[in-house]
């Protein structure tokens, strides 16, 4: 069994409907199984959704949400009655915490395609969208003497691309169409989810998360510190 991904086919719906398939207790709290979900599993630098999932006899409050081998699962309690397998359910995203790390996930490639546009030579590494200090990292090197300059000048570009409004859109591609798309194709692509590229107007970037519809959305982008230690290069960064 594995979980069709929702939130990949559409980043933007917050409702959806689904089936049960079965539930199970794990460390003293319920698991829901569902035949597809659009609520996110946290990953890629991300983190998960909450929300509900009801019908019209009982609620699931979802706190977490993992994958895992394919599968999808949703964490939390019950108020009500436990679900019964193959029952009919309605799922519905809280809003704004997806808002928010839709507006984080966004940032940081934003950033990334303010260093790509300034011709930094850096090789993009993680991200870490969450809400407490995100920052997305890179191997290369800097002069620690132009840090400033170079913080203002990613931080200009950034909110450039923002005033321009560029238009947020995702793909599904094969493999071999990456290296076309994308300037950096990591060697860690997820092998249990199909391949999908998020691009601001033409910069791509291979990712499963959840983004904004334009980038208007961000409001701004600060560049919030530039550290180097060794070949590793953190660029924190807030939206608002």
């Amino acid at each position: 069994m594995s979980t069709n991904l929702l939130y990949l086919e559409n980043m933007h719906d917050l409702e959806a409907g689904a089936y049960v398939e079965r539930v199970e207790q794990q460390d003293g709290r319920s698991v829901v199984y569902l035949d597809q979900t659009i609520l996110y599993p946290q990953g890629g630098g991300q983190p998960y959704d909450t929300g509900i999932i009801q019908n019209e006899d009982t609620k699931f409050v979802v706190e977490e949400v993992r994958f895992d081998d394919g599968v999808v699962r949703h964490i939390g309690h019950f108020e009500g009655r436990s679900f019964i397998q193959g029952e009919d359910v309605r799922m519905v995203v809280d809003a704004e915490r997806r808002r928010l790390n839709c507006r984080l996930h966004s940032g940081g490639h934003l950033i990334d395609m303010a260093v790509s546009q300034l011709g930094v030579a850096w090789i993009p590494g993680r991200g870490y969208h969450f809400p407490d200090n995100p920052y997305v990292e890179y191997d290369g090197q800097f002069d620690l003497e132009k840090r400033d300059e170079l913080m203002r000048q990613i931080e200009k570009l950034g909110n450039e691309y923002i005033k321009q409004d560029l238009p947020v859109s995702c793909r599904f591609v094969e493999f071999d169409e990456l290296k076309r798309i994308c300037r950096h194709v990591p060697d860690n692509l997820p092998a249990n989810k199909p391949i999908r590229v998020v691009q601001f107007d033409g910069f791509g970037v291979p990712c499963g998360g959840t983004h904004v519809g334009s980038l208007k959305e961000l409001g701004t982008i600060r560049v919030t510190k530039l550290k180097r230690k060794d070949r590793n290069i953190r660029v924190g960064y807030a939206v608002g």
